[in-house]
């Protein structure tokens, strides 16, 4: 066979149901297209005006109107922007992918800029088919002697085109809904996916419904402009009153002046705020206007904590807020919503090739004109360009917590309790953030101070355990333990999130020798007595009888018991756990793996008795004692409860128990 070259061709009958059904993901993006090809339409028109190729008729008020008619089940799209000539119908409607946009910006490679031009690949349009059995277009372009064009079609494969009677330049796009769609020409629904695509574009948007009763408003003769429409004259007649005077004659006081107001149309009020705070400068931001923005983008009525203002022109055009939000942990998700926009137009919500993982718990605006869309602009094209902008990000928020903190500690330490899960998380998900972060990571201690891991470390070595910090994750249930080292001038730092169980093992790999041990972990040498030689082999014959006797008294031949000379006689019984096995448990819960620890050799915990305590000696004295038993229990109740909590079960007999030595004190 002889060679040949040549170009595909594309049957229109084919490829149409693939645009119809799995262009988008999501049938209400077409108003997002349709509003989107508008603003071009009218940015187009306002930098042919900048050039001097285009005299705009005095004060022209750019906008796209929306109109939805829940009778006729039609949506009409209408802007007046550069409108469209029969060529220009036959090249960019007819021609399936044929871009204006990137037509124009080709045209005015040298005259305009791409700032705002939304389109890039020439599908939008053919989103109306989605939810359209027909469409019509009527555009009259901006041109001298331009004539109207009228289009139509029904099902997107063939069309009709004639002259129209449109006028005033621009494009009016109707949409004829099919039976499945009906949803999209309801007001509430049509304003609802408006404002979550369109709620930043650089034109105005007026919705309007066509079967709503006019709605009116009164205003004040200072407040009347010439759009408005007057409905009446509403005149309220001077008022007054009869006061009597010193000389008891009455006179007639005028209260309130002859006023006239005016019934109007009530005045549209646009639908998107077509200069963003991100837009602006953050030298020309006031702290009102970002806490407003706030709550007028996410809802959330509670006020952030602080902000970063992301204003960057090279090596990418980028700009955005990051708001680092107040969070209840105990009752919230911590995750956020940070908005993605390419040209003011909204893309989606969280894209994590964009976003950093650990800042989706953050809430927050990003605006990328840069960004390397697909065909749907739904999602990205895998790019290391991204990779560059998600980079950016990261550093970004890493010098505004660093400079915090170095300039207004004060500030930063306020912050850290709300803020503290967001950076932890950065450091366990991004190895630069972590690197950036080490010196500016601070630990509450036991008085409410803030330490860095340099103060903690330096403190552990005064205190005589050198490289070994002593944490506590519930300040309640480990009360006892902490009243021990407060007593004995040693110090802890309260770890209670969930995530500095992996944060503190991700500190020990980096720090060499470096050990976190739970307040309850073990009885550090500072707590107990020094026990001299002589007394070790007495010592250690105590705990194996009370071993023996706690054991029998409890039914339990795994309980390990440990006996120590504590400094405070008034302790008489504690757990404690060790970190390795308290760390696999924890692992388990997470993972839910359904695993208990005596699959790993029993509880881990052990029962530390204090040979000090009267209560201990006493037992040790009484072995087969007739209340012995009942003082074990009781001792290994008061253990668990200081250590935590006690099983519905163990806390009744516990009741019971108390009221019963409590009864034997009486008698």
């Amino acid at each position: 066979m002889a060679a040949k070259t040549g170009s595909l061709s594309i049957n229109s009958e084919n490829i149409f149901p693939i645009i119809k059904k799995w262009l988008y993901s999501d049938h209400d993006i077409f108003y997002r297209e349709l509003i989107s090809n508008g603003c071009d339409a009218i940015t187009k028109l306002k930098k042919l005006a900048l050039m001097g190729e285009y005299e705009e008729p005095g004060e022209t008020e750019y906008k796209i109107q929306v109109t939805v008619n829940s009778e006729d089940k039609t949506i009409t799209v209408e802007d007046n922007g550069i409108g469209m000539t029969a060529e220009e119908v036959e090249e960019y409607i007819n021609q399936i992918a044929f871009s204006g946009a990137q037509d124009f910006l080709a045209k005015y490679k040298d005259k305009a800029n791409e700032d705002q031009i939304i389109g890039h690949f020439g599908l939008g349009f053919y989103s109306a088919f989605m939810v359209a059995d027909k469409v019509t277009i009527d555009t009259l372009s901006y041109k001298k002697d331009a004539e109207p064009v009228h289009w139509e079609s029904e099902g997107g494969t063939e069309f009709a085109m004639d002259k129209g009677d449109k006028e005033g330049n621009g494009t009016k796009i109707v949409l004829y809904l099919n039976e499945d769609s009906t949803e999209f020409c309801n007001e509430y629904r049509a304003r609802e996916v408006i404002q979550k695509y369109c709620s930043f574009m650089p034109v105005e948007i007026y919705l309007k419904n066509a079967t709503a009763e006019p709605e009116y408003e009164t205003i004040e003769k200072d407040q009347l402009t010439d759009k408005d429409t007057i409905v009446e004259t509403v005149v309220e007649e001077a008022k007054t009153e009869e006061k009597e005077k010193e000389d008891g004659t009455k006179e007639t006081v005028e209260v309130s002046p002859r006023t006239e107001k005016y019934k109007i149309l009530k005045r549209p009020v646009a639908l998107s705020d077509i200069h963003p705070l991100w837009n602006k400068h953050p030298n020309e931001c006031t702290e009102e206007e970002y806490k407003e923005f706030y709550r007028k983008v996410f809802m959330d009525y509670k006020e952030p904590l602080f902000w970063i203002h992301l204003n960057m022109d090279y090596p990418f055009n980028l700009k955005g807020i990051l708001y680092f939000p107040k969070i209840n942990m105990e009752y919230e998700s911590i995750e956020g919503t940070i908005k993605l926009y390419n040209n003011q137009v909204f893309i989606a919500d969280n894209i994590k090739e964009v976003i950093p993982e650990f800042l989706m718990l953050l809430k927050g605006v990003i605006d990328c004109p840069d960004l390397p869309l697909n065909v749907s602009r739904s999602a990205l094209q895998n790019d290391g360009f991204v990779k560059k902008i998600s980079d950016y990000i990261t550093k970004k928020v890493a010098d505004k917590l660093t400079g915090m903190c170095k300039t207004d500690r004060e500030t930063y330490e306020k912050y850290w309790d709300d803020i503290a899960p967001f950076i932890k998380f950065g450091c366990l998900k991004d190895q630069k953030f972590a690197e950036k972060m080490d010196d500016y990571i601070i630990y509450k201690n036991l008085d409410g101070k803030y330490l860095t891991l340099k103060d903690c470390m330096d403190k552990a070595k005064e205190e005589g355990h050198e490289n070994q910090i002593y944490y506590v994750t519930n300040e309640k249930e480990q009360s006892q333990y902490i009243n021990m080292f407060k007593a004995n001038g040693q110090d802890a730092i309260i770890m209670s999130h969930s995530i500095d169980n992996p944060f503190i093992s991700q500190e020990e790999q980096k720090h060499e020798n470096l050990k976190f041990l739970r307040i309850d972990a073990d009885v550090n040498d500072t707590l107990r007595e020094e026990v001299k030689e002589e007394d070790k082999e007495a010592l250690k014959k105590q705990e194996e009888t009370l071993t023996e006797t706690f054991k029998k008294a409890l039914g339990d031949d795994k309980l390990q018991v440990k006996v120590e000379k504590l400094k405070d006689a008034e302790i008489s019984s504690m757990i404690t756990l060790s970190e390795e096995t308290r760390r696999m448990q924890d692992m388990m819960k997470m993972y839910n793996m359904g695993m208990d620890a005596s699959m790993f050799g029993g509880s881990g915990q052990v029962l530390v008795l204090n040979a000090n305590n009267k209560l201990v000696q006493y037992v040790l004295e009484h072995t087969d004692g007739e209340n012995t038993p009942k003082i074990c229990e009781q001792l290994y109740d008061l253990a668990q409860l200081s250590h935590g909590s006690l099983t519905p079960e163990r806390m009744t007999k516990f009741i019971a128990r108390s009221n019963e030595i409590m009864g034997m004190m009486l008698n």
